[in-house]
């Protein structure tokens, strides 16, 4: 339970990416790279679906890069079916992607209506 009474979960998936679209909008000669990056992948484990993500990253010379992002994810959550938005915060330092992401308030459907919830993510770039 949490200090306000709601029962706490955590939950375990492994994401898959099924599309990766980069595409830069501004290519300056000096300084970072903007990128808008379109993402499909499918979560398995304690989350189960589909997710969409648009992120916006400024990737440097040198292979580093901070993003952000709103992710949909469609299907299931401790056996309860919805939608919920995730907001994604991340950087990528030597070849390692990692990021938090919490729940946007409000934005669950179906069964997962009230959803909250914070987390992270971490993985070699590329996989």
């Amino acid at each position: 339970m949490t200090a306000s009474g709601q029962m706490s979960t955590r939950a375990n998936a492994v994401i898959t990416v099924r599309k990766y679209e980069p595409a830069p909008y501004e290519e300056p000669a000096e300084g970072p790279v903007l990128t808008r990056i379109h993402v499909e992948e499918s979560f398995s484990g304690d989350i189960s679906g589909d997710g969409v993500v648009e992120f916006l990253q400024a990737a440097r010379a040198d292979g580093s890069a901070s993003f952000v992002g709103i992710e949909r994810v469609s299907g299931t959550v401790a056996g309860r079916d919805g939608t919920f938005l995730l907001q994604d915060a991340g950087t990528v330092q030597d070849n390692i992607v990692s990021g938090d992401w919490f729940v946007i308030p409000g934005s669950g459907t179906g069964k997962l209506a009230g959803l909250r919830g914070a987390g992270g993510f971490r993985a070699n770039l590329g996989e």
